[in-house]
């Protein structure tokens, strides 16, 4: 969103009561700005032209050029709500993408309810084209002074050493002062507790049964109080 978090707006209507009005109806309105207006739809060309603006309050019966006939020239045109006196036009107002049609005179109440189109519209879009985030497939691990990158995919399981973790994987297993409890806040939903002493990858088990799992040949125990919810999570 651009000027100060709020949507640019410019009106082209060779009424001007009709441009104070909505000017009037526009500042009431959190998020859109009036940048400027026209009494003459080719008046408008130079600021297009130079500047983005987002949305064209645009009247369609004006001398010299109609409103449709003016939005058709445009190469890129910014979003558009119709007014006019008049109601046949709205087939070809609506061919032309338009966020809504407005029929002379425009209530506060009808003008705002268009304005939300526009506004929930756009917004819509500034959230699509936001970047996604990454998901994070990796923990950072401290042991002897030093920094660890260790993917998910690497970790086999995790074994409680009283105030130390012993994190295994296929190579070898890297000591840290940490507890289980708070590594597994760091984890990804892959990684179950068993046991008060192990933390294990589920997509690693090769056996399991009500009482163990095994690993890599390594069988750890599945404490009583785990049992349960383990095996509904392995049989899911």
């Amino acid at each position: 969103m651009n000027r100060q978090n709020k949507y640019s707006c410019i009106i082209i209507d060779d009424e001007p009561i009709a441009i104070k009005v909505i000017k009037e109806h526009l500042e009431k309105i959190d998020g859109l700005q009036c940048v400027d207006s026209f009494t003459k739809a080719l008046q408008a060309i130079e600021l297009l032209n130079k500047e983005t603006v987002d949305l064209i309050f645009l009247d369609i019966n004006m001398p010299g050029i109609s409103g449709i006939e003016f939005l058709k020239s445009l190469p890129n045109p910014p979003k558009v709500i119709f007014t006019t006196a008049y109601r046949n036009f709205a087939v070809d107002a609506f061919e032309l993408d338009a966020i809504d049609y407005l029929v002379k005179p425009i209530s506060f109440e009808r003008f705002l309810k268009s304005t939300n189109k526009f506004l929930s519209a756009v917004t819509a879009k500034d959230s699509a084209n936001q970047p996604k985030e990454m998901v994070k497939d990796y923990i950072i691990l401290k042991s002897d002074k030093k920094n660890y990158k260790m993917r998910f995919a690497d970790i086999l399981y995790i074994e409680s050493l009283d105030n130390y973790i012993k994190v295994h994987t296929s190579d070898n297993a890297i000591i840290c002062y940490e507890s289980l409890s708070h590594i597994l806040e760091e984890l990804s939903n892959d990684f179950i507790r068993i046991h008060r002493s192990y933390i294990v990858n589920i997509k690693k088990v090769d056996v399991f049964t009500t009482a163990y799992l095994e690993i890599e040949g390594t069988q750890l125990t599945i404490g009583r109080n785990y049992r349960e919810k383990v095996s509904q999570i392995m049989k899911s």
